[in-house]
């Protein structure tokens, strides 16, 4: 059967809720009923997982009334009428409780599904320091004699290496573990999740001091990092004792590192949240990060002591919107502070990578082409403030603009602006005499009088200027700086060999155009380089993508007819593409889900500057399945042998490059065949 395609569960997403609800201390059964509204409604939310705070059931304060028999049968029967009103829910929930075996009383998570008890996991390190006593009434899960146990007239899995395992949804695997042990040394959660778990729960009570939610944040985005996994955390709130310490119900859902989801502290309303973990995202982190699985091997001892808990999920039918926010703009932050940060810092990689070749090569020029265009432009950026950190002068910059057969009025006159204000060696060079030489040195219809404007024609231009720019190099002793970026590269859009596809070093090799355009916008916002300067970049931000190879009607110059995003699509949604397919290997119809769910709002995202309110875009579904078979087959297609053999440059982001000395390595023969045909699994 034909999947949903408008449901996160045929997307590889798990929708998780935390539950922080409102508790009286030492009573059970007013806990269950609370315990069992919200465990409702994370059902109703379509939820396949929610866990609420430790020893919810009873209350975590209640210190010696956990010796009291009466309070421990109260709490059995809760348990008793939870576990049959889980039959109903959709949702697997986790659940704390003080549960007595073998004459010792252990904290416990009960993990509750269908009506059935899959396993009991008790907590492993019981915090006897400050204000915590809990040795004074429990006792770890190490000191367990029996890895079973019965309980509610059913033989129960017993222990702190449970792993549960939904046997028919791939990457549901969950570990669970109580407060104390994540801030262990090595939480038991660690081994867990070297153990195969990508998704950890943590029942905690943790009251509130000065400080501690922030440090909190930190263990649980460290944990979910370093494990690769999904993070839910659950902490006591509304109806503890404050005798001696106060609560603040905090509630966190992680993915590896990134905050997704976290409650309101110190509410006087019940908390609850609910994320989708992206199960697929986890499982190819893992499988690309090889310091996870050696450390596996390494402690295959201790893996091998886990149990494997395995139960059938019945995942839910029919439409579930995505519950989570996805970036329109993967490699720019949304937040204005972050962008801020990312573009600094990656400014600093590429100044820092080209001042590091200039010095290893004893080479003190730089040679570049400039355009008037975004690519250019930056390179430039980056060069002038590279001589200045090496102390030379921008004189040092020798840059050429060389107009063709459809360069524009006004990217001639930007480029011309541009370097009188950055005060670099600025000169024009007429590449159009070279160009028909070569036209008519091949017997190119253009150069007897036809209008042939074919990939030739076009190709001719690229490769003279380039040509140009190398033999200025040898005369003036510098280096050719490289201008295209990640982008063009991963759609091939570039000329091969002597074209704008080849330079001695390239600071723009791993930048993709939408990063390109905010770092300009950066560096213009910022002044770096004097007013002059800033209005100019403001200028380039404004003008048309288009490459100017094709004059216009009127002739061999004036105002180009190209957009470079008719051809290859707009770089918004390609660079959407190129960031999920070779970061994350999704497949096609996942990519194009997320894709719609990014931009189906117009007044979502960030906008680059020069586009006003009524230009801002949103794409359906037939046109983001356009553009993405367009990236499919450039990409995986035909374009390898140029991302092949391509220059030097810095690796900028953590959304990778395509170098193939560094993150991307293909065949140049390869097909798209797979890919296109997985394309039938988007509607239209």
């Amino acid at each position: 059967m034909r999947k949903e395609f408008h449901s996160i569960y045929s997307h590889g997403f798990l929708r998780s809720a935390v539950c922080v609800p409102e508790i009286e201390v030492a009573n059970p059964l007013f806990n269950f009923e609370h315990t069992l509204t919200m465990a409702r409604r994370a059902s109703d939310a379509k939820a396949a997982l929610a866990v609420f705070p430790e020893l919810g059931l009873t209350g975590y304060t209640n210190e010696d009334l956990f010796q009291q028999e009466t309070l421990l049968t109260s709490c059995l029967e809760a348990v008793s009428r939870l576990r049959s009103e889980s039959r109903k829910l959709l949702s697997a929930i986790v659940v704390g409780a003080p549960l007595r075996f073998e004459g010792r009383l252990f904290n416990c998570a009960l993990v509750l599904y269908r009506g059935k008890v899959l396993g009991i996991v008790p907590k492993t390190y019981l915090p006897n320091y400050r204000e915590f006593y809990e040795k004074r009434q429990f006792c770890s899960a190490d000191h367990a004699i029996s890895d079973e146990v019965d309980f509610l007239g059913e033989r129960v899995p017993f222990g702190n290496r449970l792993i549960f395992h939904a046997s028919n949804y791939p990457g549901f695997s969950f570990f669970v573990e109580i407060c104390e042990d994540l801030w262990s040394p090595i939480p038991p959660s660690t081994i867990g999740a070297l153990g195969g778990a990508q998704v950890l729960l943590n029942l905690s009570a943790s009251n509130i001091t000065v400080g501690k939610a922030e440090y909190r944040r930190k263990l649980a985005a460290v944990q979910s990092g370093k494990c690769l996994a999904a993070y839910l955390y659950s902490a006591a709130g509304i109806g503890e004792s404050t005798t001696d310490l106060a609560w603040d119900g905090h509630g966190m859902i992680w993915e590896n590192g990134s905050l997704i989801a976290e409650t309101e502290r110190f509410s006087r309303e019940e908390g609850f949240i609910s994320a989708d973990i992206d199960l697929e995202r986890l499982t190819q982190e893992r499988m690309r990060v090889t310091s996870f699985r050696d450390t596996a091997l390494l402690h295959k001892g201790l893996i091998d002591g886990l149990a494997r808990i395995e139960f059938d999920f019945e995942i839910p039918s029919g439409k579930i919107p995505l519950q989570r926010s996805i970036e329109r703009f993967p490699y720019v932050p949304a937040d204005f502070s972050a962008r801020d940060e990312r573009c600094r810092e990656a400014y600093n990689i590429q100044v820092q990578g080209l001042s590091k070749r200039l010095k290893s090569s004893g080479i003190k020029k730089i040679v570049l082409g400039l355009s008037g265009g975004l690519d250019s432009t930056h390179a430039l950026i980056v060069a002038a403030k590279t001589v200045d950190l090496l102390g030379l002068s921008r004189a040092d910059i020798l840059a050429y603009t060389m107009p063709g057969f459809a360069t524009s009025a006004k990217t001639l006159s930007n480029a011309h602006a541009l370097m009188k204000a950055l005060g670099v060696r600025g000169e024009e060079l007429d590449v159009k005499p070279s160009c028909l030489q070569m036209l008519k040195d091949i017997g190119h219809p253009f150069s007897k009088g036809r209008k042939s404007f074919d990939t030739t024609f076009e190709n001719v231009q690229a490769g003279e200027r380039t040509s140009h720019l190398f033999r200025l190099a040898n005369l003036h002793d510098g280096l050719v700086l490289g201008t295209g970026d990640l982008s063009e590269a991963a759609l091939g859009w570039c000329t091969y060999g002597v074209g704008d596809h080849m330079s001695h070093y390239n600071v723009n090799a791993s930048v993709p155009k939408t990063l390109i355009q905010h770092l300009i916008r950066w560096v213009a916002n910022s002044n770096e380089f004097g007013s002059k300067t800033s209005r100019v970049l403001f200028s380039i931000l404004a003008t048309e993508i288009s490459p100017e190879l094709i004059p216009g009607e009127n002739g061999v110059s004036g105002k180009a007819i190209q957009r470079t995003e008719d051809t290859i699509g707009p770089y918004e949604l390609q660079d959407f593409h190129l960031y999920y397919i070779t970061r994350f290997g999704f497949v096609p119809s996942k990519v194009a889900y997320l894709c719609l769910n990014a931009w189906k709002d117009r007044k979502m995202g960030i906008w680059p500057h020069g586009i006003t309110e009524d230009k801002r875009r949103e794409y359906d579904m037939k046109t983001i399945k356009k553009w993405l078979s367009v990236f499919l087959r450039r990409f995986f297609g035909n374009t390898q042998f140029k991302r092949s053999c391509v220059p030097n440059g810095p690796k900028v982001g953590s959304g990778g490059s395509l170098s193939p000395r560094g993150d991307w390595r293909a065949p140049s023969d390869s097909v798209a065949t797979v890919w296109i045909k997985e394309l039938e699994n988007i509607p239209e």
